[in-house]
């Protein structure tokens, strides 16, 4: 710049500010490597604990994954509060418990009809309640929660209380071996992690976060807020509805007890022990919520008074979640 006399003054070089990069961990957390390496883990578990119970246990922490990952695309990705997301739980493990005991279909023939009957629950609970916000939304899908449970108990296509029994293997028969049954669960849910992750960052994805942070402001930028949570509700139904199949799989019997609202409140733990909106996180967290009780197994009858008080410290200690998303964490 120049002075009042004419003559030329320079600046003062700038410094460059040392400041600390990225460390290898964060790196390595922030990058597709962490994928692959959950992945191996998951591979190579049967070959460290391969006992049917222990088999049994990590094959239900997968399908809990599932339904994590699901119900994270409603909550983490577009910030609906949803209480009754056991219902589409539910609706997929009895449309393919009714389809392949009434028709004698292998549970992977039923998926198709499950994705369609999911979709049309998401259709007709969403429809009329998505234009509701906050805790009137977290209302009302409580409710539809629990009248898909009690419609269940009293149908005698549902079996009623008991249920429905001699549900087949994946493949037709019964799978009789643990280790096979769990690699191919494994499989299913790693690509439905992929395809949830891949839709968070597509522009459908971006919508759902624009109207997380603010609807309002979303609707202003001309985004359909209303079309926008029905896309992200019925995703999450169908993540729901296909990990129902899976545990019909698994058990070959299913009842109403097992869709009850603290099925629902367990999966919005893990989605919020995790990190919302963060996958990496929602699968961390789906896998401490479904293998703590068991860890704890040792203390008997206290263990689930140590499970909530872990529960507590973590979320005392993390308000944001094991592995919150980078843009929450910032």
């Amino acid at each position: 710049m120049r002075a009042g006399g004419g003559a030329t003054v320079q600046d003062p070089p700038v410094k460059p500010v040392k400041g600390r990069g990225p460390t290898f961990v964060t790196r390595f957390l922030e990058s597709r490597h962490l994928g692959w390496a959950g992945l191996a883990i998951g591979l190579l578990a049967p070959f460290i604990i391969a006992t049917p119970y222990a088999m049994d246990v990590m094959t239900s922490a997968v399908v809990f994954v599932m339904l994590a990952v699901g119900l994270n695309i409603v909550v983490g990705y577009c910030g609906l509060l949803d209480l009754g997301y056991a219902a589409f739980f539910a609706v997929g493990a009895y449309t393919s418990g009714v389809l392949s005991t009434e028709l004698k279909l292998p549970l992977l023939a039923t998926v198709p009809a499950v994705i369609v009957v999911t979709v049309l629950a998401g259709v007709v609970i969403g429809g009329p309640t998505l234009r509701l916000r906050s805790d009137y939304l977290a209302i009302v899908t409580l409710g539809f929660g629990e009248i898909i449970r009690i419609t269940a108990n009293n149908l005698s296509i549902t079996g009623g209380p008991s249920g429905i029994y001699g549900i087949p293997g994946l493949f037709g028969d019964a799978t009789s071996d643990p280790v096979v049954f769990y690699y191919a669960v494994l499989v299913i849910v790693a690509v439905a992690v992929l395809l949830a992750a891949r839709l968070g960052r597509s522009r459908i994805g971006r919508a759902w976060r624009f109207v997380r942070e603010d609807e309002d402001a979303a609707e202003a930028m001309g985004i359909n807020t209303y079309k926008v949570k029905l896309a992200a509700y019925i995703a999450g139904a169908v993540w729901g509805g296909l990990a129902g199949v899976l545990f019909a799989a698994q058990l070959s019997a299913i009842s109403p007890a097992s869709f009850t609202f603290l099925q629902s409140a367990l999966v919005l733990m893990a989605v919020v022990l995790g990190g919302m909106g963060s996958t990496p996180g929602v699968v961390l967290g789906a896998i401490v919520i479904s293998l703590l009780p068991e860890v704890l197994r040792g203390l008997a009858d206290y263990r689930f008074f140590a499970f909530g008080v872990l529960l507590i410290i973590v979320m005392i200690a993390r308000p944001q979640g094991l592995w919150p998303h980078r843009s929450r964490e910032r």
